[in-house]
């Protein structure tokens, strides 16, 4: 599967060493085959990789393909994120993940911004539609959500700020992601929502990201994973399985494209899309 079938992008993370950027190279390289729509960067707590953010992001648009860098704005000020849009316009960005993101150890303040919906809103007085706004949302509810329905309504929040469409937290039920876009729609939040994809390489990775992010691996799936102790391969192949079926319902319910949280390898999504292409 390409992104001429369906639409696909990918998520990278700034890579922190020498090895990791060559590693990257290698594994942008190998996802360009598949032909995403665009890939987007993570951004640190703080904006601590923000120099690293646009280093990648710039690379991916020097080799032709849309990219997007995320975008928090914990700790920014007004003037500060206005001198960021101007940079992000000089380098030929045209696509951004706005996000309120989390405040790095030792950091006490939010500063002028402290909901993603503020961001949006001002992204969009400084710049109108020069740029694409993605945003993000937690179908199973964000961990520091005071309700379901809070949650919804700060997400409508954003949507009415500005945002262009959603990506959201993986997850590994379907029926949470449009229960999620239902809601949505029926306070006006209609703008698409790609659902964020998470392949299963390693359980014991999975488990902690999932703890620390609270998205919600089905009892079922946390058993078979802890059955299969040290055996790799069938961890993975098991996880290919569970996650390609993962997406042939959201593709055949209706979700518009596939975001893939690559972390920063290749062949586990290269196979799911070569599996959903079949």
């Amino acid at each position: 599967m390409s992104a001429s079938d369906f639409p696909i992008s990918f998520e990278f993370f700034p890579p922190k060493t020498p090895e990791g950027q060559t590693k990257l190279q290698q594994v942008r390289q190998d996802l360009y085959a598949l032909k995403p729509a665009f890939f987007s960067v993570t951004y640190g707590a703080g904006g601590t990789t923000q120099d690293g953010t646009l280093q990648q992001v710039q690379a991916i648009l020097n080799d032709g393909f849309d990219a997007a860098p995320h975008f928090s704005c914990i700790g920014a000020t007004r003037d500060s994120v206005r001198a960021q849009l101007h940079e992000f316009k000089a380098a030929g960005i045209r696509r951004m993940v706005a996000l309120r993101g989390d405040l790095p150890s030792g950091h006490g303040t939010f500063g002028e911004f402290r909901y993603a919906s503020e961001l949006v809103e001002f992204i969009r007085q400084e710049t109108g539609d020069h740029f694409h706004i993605e945003v993000g949302c937690y179908p199973e509810v964000h961990p520091q959500a005071k309700s379901p329905e809070a949650d919804v309504q700060a997400y409508v929040t954003k949507v009415k700020a500005g945002a262009s469409s959603a990506i959201t937290q993986y997850f590994y039920n379907s029926d949470a992601y449009f229960r999620f876009v239902d809601e949505a729609y029926k306070h006006g939040a209609d703008i698409p929502v790609v659902p964020g994809i998470m392949p299963i390489i390693s359980s014991t990775q999975l488990m902690r990201f999932s703890d620390a992010c609270g998205a919600e691996i089905p009892r079922w799936i946390r058993l078979r994973l802890q059955s299969f102790g040290d055996d790799t391969a069938s961890i993975k192949a098991f996880g290919l399985d569970v996650v390609t079926d993962l997406c042939e319902q959201l593709k055949n319910g209706g979700a518009p494209s596939l975001h893939f949280y690559t972390m920063n390898q290749s062949a586990a999504v290269t196979a799911l899309c070569k599996g959903l292409g079949s």
